[in-house]
């Protein structure tokens, strides 16, 4: 296939043995190498702590690109191409005397340079300053940083600070790989492309909207990470504050990475503050308890290997959310997400206002309102939930609702849907930022976090508990139907 990235770019990968790039990065570098994405010359320079070789690492990643990558597009010969691409370096993050060993691998052929800082935000800073100090990175330099960016506002000050010591926000590329994914990125194209949508897009045509991101899965080993994070701090101040943002904002001038932050920055802004009196009505906040899952009984969330058994952590949390803009005055979004849930799913759902004026029977009124179904996963797609006449001679004018649906993998002719990683590290290459977070984003979003979370250690309050396996704390269907609504399942 020919090569269709004529900029040649290396890449540096600092914590290349750990479980995201082995289970995310390296597996989406070999589905750029499989499409013929990379440039015939790039390089890859693997950086780990771990006392190895190149060779011992090229055979460690082959081992874990058969694991991660579907059987059915793994080819052995692809593989092998990728991994003569790869160099292993042994390096303490800490020690800067090191960091000159690195010198020796830039190539003298012109070249952008990727760093991918695969490691604990707290190590961002001292990476960056290590780099700098011995001439590792230039001004053309593009770093690649994972969430979360900090555990709060100040936190994350205190990183981005660090970061800007040394790159430019030009340079710096902040993932949140929800971002990668397709159908997200077909929010911008649905909105604004469409104007079926476009004119319809705000408080006189949509009554409410939903996003729900919900895990089958529990802790799955990493109790220690999570019981300091919980699910506010590792999905809702990231993950779910970006899908609001792609929902609510205003039109971008332009498709530029500044023009669509400027919107999203625009929306973080707008969210109405939660006050100590709003917290009844406004957050749910939960954790599970035993339950069962898929079929199998499961611990609950104090039970799991490592628990402390006093944890106040949330594993789900429900919000009410109002934006304080013309857009959408008094359109609420209601968000949850949480572990231990029935299935795994990521939908948006606009609920759109009914007709003015109802004309066919009272009794199926409930149906008139259309909805707007954004599916994230398990399947990318689409579906337009649309009232038509029910079939036959003796139905009369009765109303039957239905999909109108667009399934990526059936519809578009393509074998397969780019993972969010592989997207994300194309755009890199490309310098392309517009699905990467600016730091004011990352900032306003703490703010808005914070303020719930201060409440929430000020009220003292423990979690309402869940059982495994079902969708969240009664307290969290109760929050919704005091507006006279019901989450999409419980409809």
């Amino acid at each position: 296939m020919a090569d269709l990235n004529e900029t040649r770019c290396d890449l540096m990968m600092f914590g290349a043995l750990g479980d995201l790039a082995q289970r995310k990065l390296f597996p989406a570098l070999y589905q750029l190498e499989r499409a013929g994405l990379l440039h015939r010359q790039s390089r890859i320079l693997a950086i780990a702590r771990r006392d190895s070789d190149t060779e011992e690492v090229r055979d460690l990643l082959r081992q874990q690109l058969q694991s991660h990558v579907k059987q059915e597009e793994f080819d052995p010969a692809m593989a092998d191409q990728l991994l003569q691409r790869v160099d292993y370096q042994c390096l303490d993050f800490t020690d800067s005397e090191g960091f000159r060993k690195l010198n020796a691998w830039r190539s003298a052929e012109p070249s952008h340079l990727i760093v991918y800082m695969a490691t604990l935000p707290a190590m961002y800073g001292e990476i960056a300053r290590n780099l700098r100090s011995n001439g590792c990175c230039d001004h053309n330099t593009r770093v690649v940083v994972e969430k979360p960016i900090g555990h709060d506002l100040e936190s994350s000050k205190v990183i981005n600070d660090e970061l800007g010591e040394v790159y430019n926000e030009n340079q710096l590329f902040r993932i949140d790989h929800y971002l990668g994914k397709e159908t997200v990125q077909n929010l911008i194209a649905l909105r604004f492309a469409n104007n079926l949508f476009a004119s319809q897009w705000d408080q006189n045509h949509i009554s409410h909207v939903e996003i729900s991101v919900a895990e089958s899965v529990g802790i799955e080993g990493r109790w220690g990470y999570f019981d300091k994070a919980g699910q506010v701090r590792d999905m809702v101040q990231n993950h779910l504050l970006q899908l609001l943002c792609l929902i609510a904002m205003d039109p971008p001038s332009d498709l530029s990475a500044d023009s669509i932050r400027n919107e999203k920055v625009k929306v973080l802004k707008a969210l109405r503050r939660v006050t100590p009196d709003m917290m009844e009505t406004h957050v749910v906040r939960g954790q599970y308890t035993a339950g069962t899952s898929v079929g199998k009984p499961v611990p609950g969330y104090l039970e799991e290997e490592g628990a402390a058994r006093g944890s106040k952590t949330e594993t789900f949390v429900a919000l009410k959310v109002e934006i304080d803009n013309w857009r959408w005055s008094g359109v609420p979004f209601y968000i949850r997400t949480g572990k231990r849930l029935p299935e795994k799913l990521s939908q948006i759902i606009i609920h759109f206002k009914p007709a003015p004026h109802y004309i066919f029977d009272s009794d199926q009124k409930h149906l008139a309102n259309n909805k707007l179904i954004i599916r994230l996963q398990p399947d990318e797609g689409m579906s337009l939930q649309i009232l038509t006449k029910d079939q036959g001679l003796d139905k009369g004018m009765r109303l039957r609702q239905g999909p109108l649906e667009l399934t990526f993998s059936e519809t578009f002719e393509t074998d397969r849907i780019p993972d969010a990683y592989e997207r994300l590290l194309w755009e890199v290459m490309k310098g392309n930022q517009y699905l990467f977070v600016r730091r004011d984003e990352v900032e306003h979003a703490w703010q808005w976090v914070d303020q719930i979370m201060r409440n929430w250690d000020d009220s003292g309050q423990p979690p309402k508990r869940y059982a495994a396996g079902t969708w969240g704390p009664v307290a969290s269907i109760a929050m919704i139907t005091r507006d006279g609504r019901s989450w999409y399942e419980d409809a």
